[in-house]
């Protein structure tokens, strides 16, 4: 940042909500602590950020209308609920109607997420995913942007894929899709997916392990999803056996 950049600050129910550069006023926050979101923050030159380690309970996540959701928008996937410190989806039934859940505001086309993952008792047929979005948009029957996602185990069957939703229900395109132990996640894992241009990188503890070219987007929002297949009867209930801890957003 140089000299001449301004920062914003704003405390706002336990979370701080900072912007750096200039531009229109939006919503966000990036800080240590968990956000409830309001607003504050600028949508500028300089970048956003926000960061939230989930404080409240809200069904859907909300956290001063700084999230929409899956179902409440977008009305055939599903939302994402949190509970003092953990985000999980809502998936039952119908497959690729994943909890999803992205953040509002105008955002620069360079994004980064990362999030820290809960997951206990793993499930292999359930297909169990954490996801994070990037360039994302959702409207009534319409899901696009990227999708970078994690298969919540450790064994041979975890997977990466990076894949590019095009609009409809079950409407997308694989970019990456890599099996293989190398990928497997497990508690307190950091996942991260960036975009630079045209190029989608992921990233497990730190470490770049896929990436995929796609121009098809140049906008949209930064974000978070998960998966959850429930063909197997028994794993229909267990969407709270995997999500995230702490989520974080920006676009510089």
């Amino acid at each position: 940042m140089s000299a001449r950049a301004h920062i914003f600050a704003v405390l706002v129910g336990g979370a701080t909500v900072v912007a750096m550069g200039c531009g229109s006023t939006g919503s966000g926050a990036d800080a240590g602590g968990g956000a409830s979101g309001g607003q504050g923050g600028v949508a500028g030159t300089g970048g956003r950020a926000y960061t939230t380690n989930f404080p409240l309970n809200e069904n859907p996540i909300s956290e001063g209308g700084n999230w929409i959701n899956g179902q409440a928008v977008g009305l055939d996937w599903h939302d994402v609920s949190t509970t003092s410190g953990l985000a999980i989806g809502h998936q039952s039934g119908s497959s690729y109607t994943d909890g999803t859940a992205l953040l509002t505001g105008a955002w620069g086309p360079t994004q980064t997420v990362q999030a820290v993952v809960h997951t206990v008792n793993p499930k292999e047929s359930c297909y169990q995913e954490v996801e994070m979005r990037l360039r994302s948009n959702l409207t009534a029957h319409s899901c696009t942007g990227y999708e970078i996602s994690f298969k919540a185990t450790k064994s041979a069957s975890a997977y990466l894929i990076i894949v590019r939703w095009n609009g409809p229900v079950g409407d997308f395109t694989y970019l990456v899709n890599s099996t293989g132990a190398q990928y497997g996640i497990a508690e307190g894992d950091t996942v991260k997916a960036t975009i630079v241009g045209n190029v989608i990188t992921a990233y497990l503890n730190g470490v770049a392990v896929g990436s995929a070219t796609d121009s098809t987007y140049a906008t949209g929002n930064p974000g978070m999803g998960f998966n959850l297949e429930t063909n197997d009867a028994s794993c229909i209930g267990t969407n709270g056996d995997y999500g995230f801890t702490r989520f974080a957003a920006s676009d510089y």
